[in-house]
């Protein structure tokens, strides 16, 4: 009775605290009018110059293969690495792949979509997500190593680190809910029919349930994928205008005695305290503000690393949106971002006692550009975003051909026999 009536409490304050939070936000924009415009055109200035031509077309390809049935002929022949490794059937490993190279909030999008589909029950998906919805290497690189510290290999790092960290993430999220049932694929219902015919029969079950004409499916993923674009927007220019009020009125100064304590005991310095209160609700605020932080470089690199992988209130919301017609439970995904952002930064940590010219050689041309507001710029990035989807489309499909040939391959051994 008194868990039921404590419940009762939560849900009511819950309840007011939204529309408190909503009044007081209202409030500070009428207060504050011309900052509140400025951070607006801010935040419409980096959806539009970086977030729109780097998304746009992971949206409308990676809809588009599930709708043409490719992503289950991908996911049977997948499903023996995904599964043993990270817990999830084989139709994660086009969300991993398309999650880690197009960044926020693409893989809780796809994952949305595997649960609606049932092709992952709630407990795969939740740990789907959880590791999948990373930042791009194109923001890693040229925004923030280029655009901030002004130095590229420092992209390298902080690219290297947030991936190292995501793999390890996922991981240790196979641990989550372990107990609970799994879903079962064409690749374990009919054993003895072959992997390939297996996998075709996927797609051909796929294409036949969805069923709409290829100019209709080609149509509604654009529509979708727009809509999509429209709401991020939203999110990007909310939270910049969040972020800003908060630093104007002075509720960082009431909250940077508490975060200057938790540096202090991870050796780093107080004056990264702005960055990282700014980092929990924007990731490129803060990454922004730690990069010109009175502290020395491995420690703001650190934890702009940290504040990449934690993302921001900005990215959780765009993932509660992503998932909230399904029932998916959000606590896990806050869970695994607070560990990634320790993770990414120990990973960081690691990487930055190597001597930094040895990342030279790991450079990537095609993302060592700080994205500008200019029609050049955004045609690159479209440019740049869709030969990665295409390579990275080309390279998951070649890699589940190669995983089942080595499955499937035939070790003969030969023995002598002594007289």
């Amino acid at each position: 009775m008194k868990i039921k009536n404590s419940r009762l409490k939560m849900s009511k304050i819950y309840q007011l605290f939204l529309p408190t939070l909503a009044v007081i936000i209202t409030i500070s924009i009428v207060r504050f009018p011309d900052e509140a415009f400025k951070s607006a055109l801010n935040g419409l200035d980096v959806w539009f110059t970086i977030v729109m031509p780097a998304l746009l077309p992971f949206f409308i390809g990676s809809q588009l293969l599930m709708g043409l049935g490719v992503v289950h002929f991908m996911g049977v022949l997948l499903e023996p690495f995904m599964r043993p490794l990270f817990n999830v059937p084989g139709v994660g490993s086009f969300v991993m792949a398309m999650g880690l190279a197009s960044g926020y909030p693409v893989g809780a999008m796809l994952t949305g979509k595997l649960a609606k589909s049932n092709l992952c029950n709630t407990w795969e998906a939740e740990r789907l997500v959880s590791f999948t919805n990373t930042a791009d290497p194109l923001f890693m690189v040229g925004a923030v190593a280029v655009g901030m510290f002004k130095d590229v290999r420092l992209g390298t790092i902080i690219a290297l680190a947030h991936y190292i960290s995501t793999l390890i993430l996922g991981i240790i999220m196979r641990f989550y809910a372990r107990d609970k049932e799994i879903t079962s694929s064409a690749s374990t219902s009919k054993k003895r029919e072959s992997i390939i015919f297996r996998a075709t029969g996927e797609l051909l079950r796929a294409r036949k349930e969805d069923n709409r004409p290829f100019g209709q499916l080609l149509g509604d993923c654009i529509k979708d994928s727009i809509n999509a674009m429209l709401l991020i927007l939203g999110f990007i220019v909310l939270f910049s205008v969040i972020t800003k009020i908060v630093t104007i009125t002075g509720f960082i100064n009431i909250i940077s005695p508490f975060i200057e304590i938790i540096l202090g005991a991870f050796g780093l310095e107080r004056s990264l305290a702005p960055a990282i209160i700014s980092g929990l609700f924007e990731i490129t605020m803060g990454s922004q503000l730690a990069s010109t932080a009175n502290a020395p470089l491995i420690q703001r690199v650190i934890v702009v690393s940290s504040i990449i992988a934690w993302s921001g209130f900005s990215v959780h919301f765009q993932v509660i949106s992503m998932v909230s017609d399904t029932k998916i439970k959000i606590a896990p995904y806050i869970f695994a971002r607070l560990l990634h952002a320790f993770l990414a930064g120990f990973a960081t940590y690691v990487l930055m006692i190597i001597p930094i010219n040895s990342f030279e050689s790991l450079i990537i041309p095609a993302f060592a550009m700080s994205p500008q507001s200019t029609a050049q710029s955004w045609l690159y990035i479209l440019k740049v975003s869709t030969k990665v989807f295409l390579l990275l489309f080309i390279l998951v499909f070649f890699i589940s051909i190669v995983i089942h040939l080595i499955k499937n391959l035939n070790i003969i051994s030969f023995k002598v026999i002594k007289k």
